[in-house]
């Protein structure tokens, strides 16, 4: 627990001073910011749309069990196979005996946080298996070695000339490439492996239960050629990912492909209801879909903490949030950052080693206002914090330090005796981890109630 809180605070207090760093955010997010406004005017009220759209994922997740059924029940008359995976041991396990069975070599996928959340290509490569990423942002972060930077933008910590950087000691190319000359590299390089490759692997954007099928939304086309061209398609994808029907789409793409990128909609998006049919020519000879719990029924198991599971992973918090641009994304050392991994982390992991994540927050607001499905981020920030210190996480000085205030504000007349100076002494001597990353506090001379009576002691 200490050296993942003092791991967070030695990389956050050197991140927040590089300005290159910050350079760069502010850029890439500067763009964003300017999108964003273009794509909310196709909703006649956008608010109302979010509202909406909370509803709806309220009604999919307080009925989660029999939409799975659901959805369960329709793929599988389709021909596809569904595993269910109480963690990320049992996920990977499951795709290990899928690849063998296909004597799988090389293994194509497309963009999925759920399989940075399992460390998929990590096992994959101990298994002898090659992992190929092929969203253009997460093949930068695997040539460098990075997990990603941020829920919808991997790379987004990189400028084009260190990508061409990149490119030039990975793949051999010219160090002043252009950006459009990087993409056709990539795009040379990972053509060649669909045609190789046994096995595709996608996400799911989402998981419609009414139809049995999963929504994939992209811009690259990456995920469709993951998924049909390979023999065999394997969906791994979190169980709080379900809408109850297929016409829910017609709200939910639009506002992720707003929320996440300020489109209107994402240039590719598909629908996939099972392997391929005897009537058609194209698609997988074998799919299968493993749904994910891996401390999500934690989560739902919390009725305060259950909404975080409305999420979408339009990673619009991040992009609003001062500390995330402030001390950037890898500094949370998590799949999910942001004050969405903020708060649903110390769930899927343990709350007593990541309580740190929900303190690294201003709770300015900002993250629960620019929420595509109205979630109340900073409030569960805040129920987190309430939850690690009723479950005794709390350290002795910390306990101490709110009994110490909880008897000094009971006493008026102890508040009034420490005004002049010792209170200054008192928080800036004795509260170390205070000010160990923040300016000293300055209390005022005369607190206001003596102030007020000195004022009104002639009337």
């Amino acid at each position: 627990m200490k050296e993942t809180v003092s791991s967070f605070m030695a990389k956050a207090t050197i991140k927040a001073a590089d300005k290159e760093h910050r350079r760069k955010i502010n850029f890439n997010i500067g763009k964003y910011n300017a999108v964003v406004p273009q794509g909310k005017q196709q909703f006649l009220d956008v608010h109302l749309a979010r509202e909406k759209a909370k509803n709806i994922k309220w009604k999919a997740i307080e009925t989660l069990d029999k939409q799975l059924e659901t959805f369960e029940a329709i793929i599988t008359k389709r021909g596809a196979k569904v595993i269910w995976a109480e963690d990320a041991q049992q996920a990977l396990e499951a795709i290990g005996k899928i690849c063998e069975e296909k004597n799988c070599k090389t293994l194509v996928k497309s963009k999925s946080m759920v399989t940075e959340e399992i460390h998929l290509n990590d096992y994959l490569e101990k298994q002898g298996i090659e992992s190929v990423e092929t969203d253009l942002g997460e093949y930068i972060q695997q040539l460098d070695g990075e997990p990603p930077y941020h829920i919808v933008t991997p790379a987004m910590h990189k400028s084009k000339e260190d990508v061409a950087r990149l490119f030039a000691d990975k793949l051999g190319t010219d160090p002043k490439s252009t950006p459009e000359q990087l993409t056709l590299t990539a795009r040379k390089v990972l053509r060649e492996k669909y045609v190789q490759a046994e096995v595709g692997v996608t996400g799911a954007n989402f998981i419609i239960a009414d139809i049995g099928g999963i929504a994939v939304t992209e811009n690259e086309g990456n995920a469709r050629l993951s998924c049909s061209m390979p023999k065999t398609h394997i969906v791994i994808a979190g169980i709080e990912k379900v809408i109850p029907s297929l016409t829910d789409l017609g709200l939910f793409w639009p506002l992720l492909s707003t929320f996440g990128t300020g489109q209107k909609v994402t240039v590719y998006n598909t629908i996939v209801t099972g392997p391929r049919q005897a009537n058609e020519t194209d698609g997988p000879e074998d799919m299968y879909v493993i749904l994910l719990d891996n401390g999500r029924t934690n989560i739902l198991a919390n009725e305060k903490q259950r909404e975080s599971l409305y999420c979408i992973r339009c990673g619009a918090c991040l992009n609003a949030c001062p500390v995330y641009k402030n001390i950037g994304g890898h500094t949370y050392a998590a799949t999910y950052s942001g004050p969405i991994g903020s708060v649903i982390t110390p769930h899927l992991k343990d709350m007593g080693e990541w309580k740190h994540l929900s303190y690294a927050s201003s709770l300015c607001g900002n993250c629960t206002e620019v929420c595509a499905v109205k979630i109340n981020l900073h409030e569960l920030l805040l129920e987190n914090r309430h939850e690690s210190v009723e479950s005794g996480y709390g350290s002795f000085t910390e306990k101490m330090t709110w009994k110490m205030w909880k008897q000094a504000m009971l006493r008026r007349k102890w508040m009034n005796m420490a005004n002049g100076g010792m209170k200054n002494r008192v928080v800036n001597s004795m509260m170390k981890s205070w000010t160990a990353h923040r300016g000293k506090l300055e209390f005022p001379q005369k607190s206001f109630n003596q102030l007020w009576r000195e004022k009104n002691s002639h009337k």
